[in-house]
């Protein structure tokens, strides 16, 4: 884990990509449908070993990590040729840690994160757009007040909307090589659980794999 950390920063301080935190994250439905999205790595704690990403735990993936608190993602940097997947368990952020990074994000987003019902069918964007004004409205907000990305506009955090952290039992690290012969390797590890906020991981055993 201190290597995808060191991977992650990297990738973000050379500014190749958009979005080096972009992640695919990996899903079962409860009838055993798999389902696939990228999200946004907002924390990674190299020490615990597990990263965290914020969602509507109402939305077809929050159900999915209710219903079954298994999750994979992959980090993929093109420019480095590096990879890095990270399969394991899932629990919900705690609610101070939520309202703590709610409250960095621009008043569009907590807008948007208390009008959405996502992954809900619509009638049309015209009437997505108008929950967003009833949603401004309820809050007492007029956007010709606001500048655009304002992280100061005090909106609370719903309930419906917060953190995951993917707890990691197993990592694996890829790096590009001439002639597809790519270095590969992989740590697992026993994961027990504390509660419904975390896990201990036992002790790493690694192996390199053939590409």
């Amino acid at each position: 884990m201190p290597i995808v950390a060191s991977w992650l920063a990297e990738a973000t301080a050379r500014g190749d990509q958009p979005n080096p935190n972009a992640m695919t994250l990996a899903t079962i439905d409860a009838d055993g449908t798999p389902s696939a999205r990228v999200v946004l790595c907002k924390g990674l704690e190299p020490g615990p070993g597990y990263v965290v990403f914020y969602t509507n735990y109402e939305g077809r993936k929050g159900r999915a990590l209710t219903a079954n608190a298994r999750a994979s993602v992959v980090f993929h940097w093109d420019h480095q040729d590096r990879q890095v997947r990270i399969e394991g368990r899932v629990t919900r952020s705690p609610a101070s840690e939520s309202d703590a990074y709610f409250a960095t994000r621009p008043w569009e987003s907590k807008i948007g994160a208390w009008a959405s019902a996502q992954s809900e069918p619509i009638a049309s964007r015209a009437a997505l757009l108008e929950r967003v004004e009833r949603t401004m409205a309820r809050f007492g907000l007029e956007a010709r007040t606001l500048q655009a990305g304002d992280r100061s506009v005090r909106v609370p955090r719903p309930a419906h909307w917060g953190g995951w952290r993917l707890w990691a039992a197993r990592v694996e690290l890829w790096v590009g090589g001439p002639g597809r012969v790519h270095d590969r390797a992989a740590w697992t590890r026993t994961l027990t659980g504390e509660g419904d906020e975390g896990y201990a991981g036992g002790a790493w055993s690694s192996t390199r794999l053939s590409p």
